[in-house]
């Protein structure tokens, strides 16, 4: 084998090895939230309020005895490009039986409202800076990397948080017993 050959073979062992890790890692600390932990998160979540898309402060309690799937991402996130179609298809899906899926685009707002109109968003769409990353991390994402999504129950407690792109399939199996 050529030396290129031995380095790129090397270089994608490597990534390998960095994505299994990532992987593993993210699923761990899913797993390994507390429940003070998730409790803190919520009290965070349903204290926070953030402006829409048309500047309207949206105070996050209102959506208090909800099924909620709550996904923060930015325009200029491929991963969360791919899912906010399907998350469109979810809204349209389970909207009659109490879903309400919230955006939490840590972006810029005009780019935000372009992205929103462009692909027909039908939920809530709300913009923030730090105050979203510090929101984030306090519902179990401390590495601050998009997308991330975290479900929660009627009675307010989190029930799963995925970190990278998640599909529909596996969001579906845990909606339809919440709602």
């Amino acid at each position: 084998m050529s030396k290129l050959g031995k380095l790129l073979m090397y270089v994608a062992i490597a990534f390998g090895a960095i994505a299994a890790g990532f992987i593993f890692k993210t699923q761990q600390m899913s797993s390994q939230l507390s429940s003070a932990e998730k409790q803190a998160g919520m009290k965070a979540f349903f204290a926070a309020s953030l402006p829409d898309i048309e500047g309207n402060v949206q105070p996050f309690s209102q959506w208090q005895g909800n099924v909620l799937l709550v996904n923060f991402w930015a325009t200029w996130c491929m991963p969360c490009r791919e899912e906010i179609p399907e998350f469109i298809e979810i809204q349209d899906k389970f909207r009659e039986q109490g879903l309400i899926l919230v955006g939490i685009a840590i972006d810029q707002k005009e780019k935000v409202e372009t992205f929103s109109k462009e692909f027909g968003i039908n939920y809530p769409v709300v913009v923030g800076d730090m105050d979203a990353f510090s929101l984030a991390e306090a519902m179990g994402n401390p590495q601050g990397a998009l997308p991330y999504t975290v479900i929660i129950n009627r009675a307010g407690e989190i029930v799963d948080t995925h970190l990278g792109r998640v599909y529909m399939d596996k969001v579906e199996k845990i909606l339809k017993p919440l709602l």
